[in-house]
């Protein structure tokens, strides 16, 4: 069976130079090895609209492209909280296939469910509000009407507020809630769930009325490492990808 890869939480942005750049020697040495690449979610630290040319956002439209046209690697990308303003414009621009807040795909045989991930946090009632508010199409034609810079310093403030507010709130508000992932598992009847957003990569089973669901954590990147998932016919691994030594 040919690789299927899984990525989340990269944050991408001129603040973190270190993984922008082993984002782009990932994209160079070991996403071509893959029959297709899923991206859930903040490949980006902030996403203020498919017309953004800064050099963050050339250098990973192009290598997306590259990627997608050279190797023949299916990329698809599925919004995080960071970047869901991503939209066709960016898509036609690298060739990435959107898709939908939740998806059923054929994992290694087994149907699975990706997801970004914020939606299953549902104790943080204050983040589901907001949400909902940022994703309102007022709020995104007024955000998308503005100058690139003023959208650059509203994010930025926005970020910074949304930092100060998490580091206040309790560890468990901001993970899963049990029976939000158990209603997502039986709405979509898989017994498979692959998603980011919480940061904290690891393997969970889920007790349902017939047999037991796993949830699988993705990693946020950093420069020095990061973590991605791999589906083969040995079933899902993780691994691990450094910089390449000078």
């Amino acid at each position: 069976m040919a690789e299927q890869l899984f990525i989340a939480d990269l944050h991408l942005s001129a603040e973190r130079p270190d993984t922008l750049a082993l984002f782009l020697e990932f994209i160079t040495r070991r996403a071509p090895q893959a029959e297709a690449l899923y991206i859930l979610g903040d490949l980006f630290d902030a996403w203020i609209g498919d017309d953004d040319d800064s050099p963050t956002a050339t250098q990973v439209r192009d290598a997306l492209r590259r990627l997608i046209d050279s190797d023949g690697t299916t990329v698809y990308f599925q919004h995080g909280n960071r970047d869901f303003l991503i939209g066709d414009t960016f898509a036609a621009d690298t060739g990435v296939q959107l898709l939908g807040e939740t998806e059923v795909v054929d994992v290694d045989g087994t149907p699975t469910l990706l997801m970004h991930g914020d939606l299953l946090c549902t104790d943080d009632v204050e983040y589901q509000q907001a949400r909902l508010m940022l994703r309102s199409p007022a709020f995104v034609e007024d955000f998308l009407s503005r100058p690139l810079a003023e959208r650059a310093a509203l994010a930025a403030d926005y970020r910074r507020k949304s930092g100060e507010a998490t580091s206040l709130k309790a560890e468990d508000i901001m993970d899963v809630n049990e029976r939000t992932v158990t209603d997502y598992l039986r709405h979509h009847d898989v017994a498979r769930l692959i998603h980011g957003h919480t940061h904290r990569p690891d393997t969970h089973s889920h007790p349902m009325r017939q047999g037991t669901a796993e949830r699988w954590v993705l990693a946020e990147w950093h420069g020095n490492q990061a973590e991605f998932l791999c589906a083969t016919d040995r079933g899902l691994e993780r691994e691990v990808i450094r910089p390449t030594a000078a």
